[in-house]
């Protein structure tokens, strides 16, 4: 005897709504390299033009001071305060770069750019963060290097802020399979993860899932063992054909 079929049961609205889900995902996935893409050109102009332009004026103005006399004060503090003023604004510029987008990534790899990222939050923070890597950087596409390093991010600012955590780890594991990005904190865990996974103002975790998605991986929110949040993304070690040229 057969079961019924379910009174709201639609394979070819189950098709559409699937096919529909897909297109979306993809597009998102588009979207968010294209958006990448453009952080990375801007960085690459405030590092090429106003970096330099900056340094330049460093130089001039150091010139300039060894003219000064000594017998003048007034114009000596002055040279001293342009020289600070302009400290200021290239460590502004430098940060701006940073986080627009982490010059390590694309020439050192991901490795080196998460062993960078937590040790500086963590100061910024005042936080303890420790990263545990793998003990070489293994040969990743710039899309997936780039949709870890996000998830890196997303997970230690939502440790910090929502989670009021303490302290941080930052795993990444390569089983030669698959990649595996894992932020465990010791905060304030979501009740609900699969609520706040969707919730309507999460919207760099539902990004985050979505490009996951694109790339045939999937990310997760759990609460810890202890309390706390772990947030985990997990990407296939081969990147679907579809998303293998994107440029992240």
């Amino acid at each position: 005897m057969t079961e019924p079929a379910h009174p709201h049961s639609d394979p070819e609205l189950e098709r559409l709504v699937a096919a529909r889900t897909a297109d979306l995902t993809e597009m998102l996935g588009y979207l968010a390299a294209c958006w990448d893409d453009e952080k990375r050109l801007l960085a690459r102009q405030l590092h090429d033009s106003l970096g330099s332009s900056m340094t330049a004026l460093t130089m001039h103005l150091a010139l300039l001071s060894q003219h000064i006399p000594a017998e003048n004060k007034a114009m000596r503090d002055r040279s001293a305060q342009m020289k600070q003023l302009l400290a200021t604004i290239i460590e502004t510029n430098r940060k701006m770069q940073l986080d627009l987008w982490n010059d390590k990534l694309e020439f050192l790899g991901l490795r080196a750019a998460l062993a960078e990222l937590v040790p500086e939050f963590a100061a910024r923070q005042g936080l303890a963060a420790r990263a545990s890597l793998p003990d070489e950087d293994g040969h990743y596409s710039r899309t997936q290097g780039v949709v870890l390093l996000r998830c890196a991010e997303e997970g230690l600012r939502n440790a910090a802020t929502h989670g009021k955590a303490s302290e941080v780890d930052v795993i990444l594991d390569d089983d030669g399979e698959q990649l595996m990005l894992t932020v465990r904190d010791n905060g304030e865990g979501p009740r609900d993860c699969a609520a706040a996974m969707s919730a309507s103002d999460c919207h760099g975790l539902r990004l985050l899932r979505e490009r996951a998605r694109h790339l045939g991986g999937e990310l997760v929110l759990l609460r810890g063992e202890d309390g706390g949040a772990v947030l985990r993304m997990t990407l296939p070690r081969e990147a679907p054909a579809a998303s293998a040229s994107s440029l992240g």
